[in-house]
């Protein structure tokens, strides 16, 4: 199977897939690597490693960049972040159709204006209903591979309210998405509530420091979320290594206590198949006639 018949195959099992995210291919690679059944690559993750907040910054084709580049590091599923489809339902044709063509197996698109904010930031605003509802249809029209699975996410739970966020998702599972996804609840009720009242399966952002409490897998999964994605832990993992050991680097002009804590030159190199092209590279060396 490909990585989107896999994904399919997931949730047709029906329990709950726990998806970390990825900021660049070679996280990707961590995530599989680590015996995950799929990967998620955020683009707050891939805004902020190129420096920039979560504001919408990076344009539809810097995004299909990194996500073509980690579809091919990768053989699991991988599932993107499409923000608002970078403009209106025309736009959001044109960006169907490129994300497809990376090898995705699933994309979400969200219904705030653009350029959109992080989920969790203040100040958010969302297009009208039925203006999603078209930017969904249009989706669902440009999409060439049946399977390939669309997501759709709302963010009016802080403007408009949890059933109105309820409300607006169930429309756009109506109108052709697969899997829905109401960000930013408020409450272990509002979880519980979320899973019941979709029209199918039902997509969960987990990471501290969010308006969303943080619970367990078991619990989510009792709840009855199908896929939970885990977009920042890895990224700020990262940062907090790296500013360790830069900070050890300045004081003492080595690091040598902390060897033990970083990964060995064998692992780093195991971590992006240096021995698999290694290999390719003498099959494929000249050979003198015999």
């Amino acid at each position: 199977m490909n990585g989107r018949q896999k994904l399919r195959a997931l949730l047709a099992e029906g329990g709950y897939t726990l998806v970390p995210g990825a900021f660049d291919p070679l996280s990707a690679r961590l995530v599989e690597k680590a015996g995950f059944a799929a990967v998620y690559l955020t683009g707050g993750g891939y805004s902020r490693a190129c420096g920039y907040p979560d504001i919408g910054l990076l344009s539809l084709s810097e995004n299909v960049h990194f996500v073509a580049m980690a579809v091919e590091a990768v053989a699991i599923p991988v599932i993107a972040d499409a923000d608002t489809g970078y403009g209106n339902a025309l736009n959001v044709i044109r960006t169907m159709r490129e994300y497809e063509k990376t090898g995705v197996a699933a994309s979400y698109q969200e219904d705030q204006v653009f350029p959109k904010k992080c989920g969790h930031y203040e100040g958010k605003a969302v297009v009208a209903k039925a203006e999603m509802v078209g930017k969904i249809k249009a989706a669902v029209d440009a999409r060439r591979d049946p399977d390939l699975l669309l997501i759709a996410r709302s963010d009016a739970r802080a403007i408009e309210g949890l059933e109105a966020a309820i409300d607006r998702v169930n429309a756009y599972l109506e109108a052709g998405a697969d899997i829905g996804f109401v960000e930013a609840p408020q409450s272990v009720e509002e979880l519980r509530r979320i899973p019941t009242a979709l029209e199918g399966p039902a997509l969960v952002n987990v990471f501290e420091g969010g308006k969303t409490p943080m619970l367990a897998a078991n619990a989510l999964r009792e709840m009855g979320f199908r896929l939970g994605i885990y977009p920042s832990q890895t990224q700020r993992a990262a940062i907090r290594a790296v500013e360790r050991v830069l900070a050890a680097l300045k004081e003492n002009g080595e690091i040598t206590g902390m060897e033990g804590e970083l990964a060995s030159f064998a692992e780093r190199e195991a971590a992006v198949g240096t021995a698999l092209w290694r290999a390719r590279e003498e099959r494929y060396a000249p050979r003198e006639r015999e």
